[in-house]
């Protein structure tokens, strides 16, 4: 049985010469093309593939939208970003809307083929470069979680007295210490957190927090 894809790509070259090669496979079909994310929204949970190549920066609207819009409606259905950016928060994006693979449009069409393969089959295929960004992320999330957890019980009321736009002065008078043990306290937070000033010690505490 071959594997049902779909494009979504509005540079209508590349999308073209996706065809073409993915047609050439034995276990793989094109069964449908899109050239805008509009019509894309309309008409994918009506064909259902298999898997769809997902142009992430489309002229009308994100890809990210249209995989955070359709993926209730098309639970069977794997989604690959195939786009030309890198950048962290748009990786993070189309992973959290359900993304299951991301790749950089410089790739081979040979790893293409084979992570169309590989997402079909329950993989999670991305580009190298990619997949390091996501190891790093967890990384320093990882360092990020364990600098918290070191921060003592006296410095994670001195943080959450800081979230709360408190002074120094107000913050000594209430937890009845010097001004100067409070700057101490602050001293090992930022240094415990990795942080350089209060705004970035609030940041991540309000991240925890939450």
């Amino acid at each position: 049985m071959s594997i049902s894809i779909a494009i979504v790509e509005d540079e209508k070259n590349y999308n073209n010469a996706l065809k073409k090669v993915i047609d050439y496979q034995d276990d793989m079909k094109v069964i449908a093309q899109f050239f805008d994310g509009n019509d894309a929204l309309k008409n994918l949970s009506d064909i259902s593939p298999d898997v769809v190549m997902m142009d992430i920066q489309l002229q009308d609207m994100l890809g990210i939208e249209i995989i955070e819009k359709l993926r209730k409606e098309m639970p069977k259905t794997q989604f690959i970003m195939c786009t030309s950016f890198e950048d962290d928060d748009k990786i993070f994006n189309s992973l959290k809307a359900g993304a299951t693979g991301y790749l950089i449009k410089g790739e081979s069409m040979d790893k293409i083929l084979s992570s169309i393969r590989d997402v079909y089959n329950g993989g999670a295929p991305m580009s190298f470069a990619i997949a390091r960004k996501v190891l790093n992320h967890f990384e320093r999330e990882s360092s990020e979680i364990k600098g918290f957890d070191e921060l003592t019980s006296r410095e994670k009321e001195i943080l959450e007295l800081l979230s709360l736009g408190l002074l120094y002065k107000e913050i000594a008078d209430k937890t009845f210490i010097s001004i100067d043990t409070v700057k101490k306290h602050v001293g090992n937070i930022y240094r415990k957190l990795h942080v350089n000033n209060k705004v970035e010690a609030i940041n991540k505490f309000n991240h925890f927090k939450n």
